[in-house]
């Protein structure tokens, strides 16, 4: 994909170190591990800056944390029609939002330490948010005057649903060109839309070698490689059909590796099937280093969840869509499917056979995985980070001796490298709300 390089100074004349809030929900794990990226890549960026990285159910109690997220996933499990139903009624921008809808007497009962959080001194410069709840909390706190931050919302799938629009959010970071025109459809102020990526670690974007990474791992460099991923901490995405199917369908000799996370019961279910004739099966537990799986593996198998895919992408790996969650994952999965980075069985049941058939098409397979780095962003992160520093430069938190110079495509080896996909927005005037000051000039908010 074609990139234009920009070199911002590492060195800045600091009105004042800048304080930024991160903030996430535990409900999977994708939307942690972005925010997770971004607050890599902003301490990289502002080594002196003080941010902050908080997931906001830690700071409620536990029966809300439980219904939260173990609620939701219950839902998806045993009712899917209904979690479609709702997400499709949700799906409606500058409708009332999930707070406004289920009461906010409840939500400020339950959240109070993230409000307190929130209205902490000295305030924020500015606050992150890589779930949809926060927005909407810090939404009504901007428009009853109790606190006077911006707010920038990273959107951590493929689309972006109804629940994830608010007002006022002060930039939007979003995966793609079609949701960035999707926002600007709707009437969204076309300098605060930044088609960045979903953040991923900026690990994926160190260039790693296949069979290095192969024999690393104990992998031979000469079968092909299929990685069969967890998603969350329940594992799902795995399960010993699908493990079976893989084994029974493969014809030439491959190499199955099973990541389960950190379901122990899983990664013990599997390893008692034992191992395989024909084909090299490994089971593996929790890892930190699945961009190097990534990057050994001809194909992931797995739920098509936010991060999943965009780690996929990074290392132009391919994938094998299971049981999308109905709604975003769905979402998801069309886009892959779209742009031909992903095959989708129609049944868990075929699932083998077709694996099967694309590893015995390697023209097929190569063309999938060219796809897949096309589509693949592995600089989502840091240029979040960029245009965050640009955002706070434009709101006086922050400057600059010097403009922004385009020094070409050479890489500056540690230096910190923007990659502008985006076209036409400017940053001449901040969209962000002005510091206000006391009479006795002390800095609001």
């Amino acid at each position: 994909m074609p990139k234009h390089p920009l070199h911002l100074p590492t060195q800045s004349l600091v009105q004042h170190e800048p304080r930024i809030l991160i903030l996430s929900a535990s409900v999977g794990a994708g939307h942690g591990r972005a925010a997770e990226a971004i607050e890599l890549a902003l301490k990289e960026r502002l080594p002196n800056a003080t941010v902050k990285n908080v997931d906001v159910l830690t700071l409620t109690n536990s029966l809300f944390r439980t219904a939260y997220s173990d609620g939701y996933f219950e839902m998806v499990r045993r009712a899917p029609h209904v979690t479609r139903a709702l997400y499709d009624k949700l799906d409606k921008p500058h409708a009332e939002g999930l707070v406004k809808s289920i009461g906010r007497g409840f939500w400020n009962a339950n959240l109070r330490k993230l409000t307190k959080l929130l209205k902490q001194q000295p305030p924020w410069d500015l606050v992150i948010n890589t779930h949809f709840l926060p927005p909407e909390i810090i939404a009504h706190l901007r428009n009853t005057k109790q606190v006077n931050f911006p707010q920038a919302t990273v959107v951590t799938d493929i689309d972006i649903q109804g629940l994830w629009f608010t007002k006022p959010c002060d930039a939007y970071f979003v995966a793609n060109q079609e949701a960035g025109v999707y926002l600007k459809k709707l009437g969204v102020d076309p300098e605060s839309v930044h088609v960045s990526g979903i953040p991923v670690h900026p690990v994926f974007t160190e260039k790693k070698d296949r069979d290095e990474c192969r024999r690393k791992h104990g992998f031979s460099p000469d079968q092909p490689l299929v990685l069969q991923m967890a998603s969350g901490q329940r594992g799902a995405g795995v399960n010993e059909p699908i493990y079976r199917s893989l084994r029974d369908d493969i014809t030439e000799p491959t190499q199955i590796c099973v990541v389960t996370g950190k379901n122990a019961a899983l990664k013990q279910q599997l390893e008692a099937i034992g191992p395989h004739p024909k084909h090299s099966c490994k089971i593996m537990g929790f890892t930190k280093e699945v961009d190097e799986l990534m990057a050994a593996a001809d194909l992931v198998i797995g739920k098509p969840g936010g991060l999943t895919i965009s780690e996929s992408l990074a290392r132009g790996c391919p994938m094998v869509v299971v049981d999308p969650i109905p709604g975003q994952e769905e979402r998801n999965s069309d886009f892959l499917l779209q742009n031909q980075c992903a095959i989708k069985p129609l049944h868990l049941e075929t699932l083998g056979h077709q694996v099967n058939e694309l590893l015995n098409d390697p023209a097929r397979l190569q063309q999938m995985k060219e796809s897949a780095l096309r589509c693949g962003r592995p600089d989502a992160a840091r240029d979040v980070a960029e245009q965050c520093v640009r955002l706070l430069t434009a709101r006086g938190v922050l400057k600059t001796e010097q403009k922004i110079a385009d020094i070409g495509t050479a890489d500056q080896g540690s230096g910190w490298i923007a990659h502008t996909r985006t076209a036409g927005t400017k940053l001449s005037e901040s969209p962000f709300p002005q510091p206000s000051h006391d009479l006795k000039g002390r800095r609001q908010g």
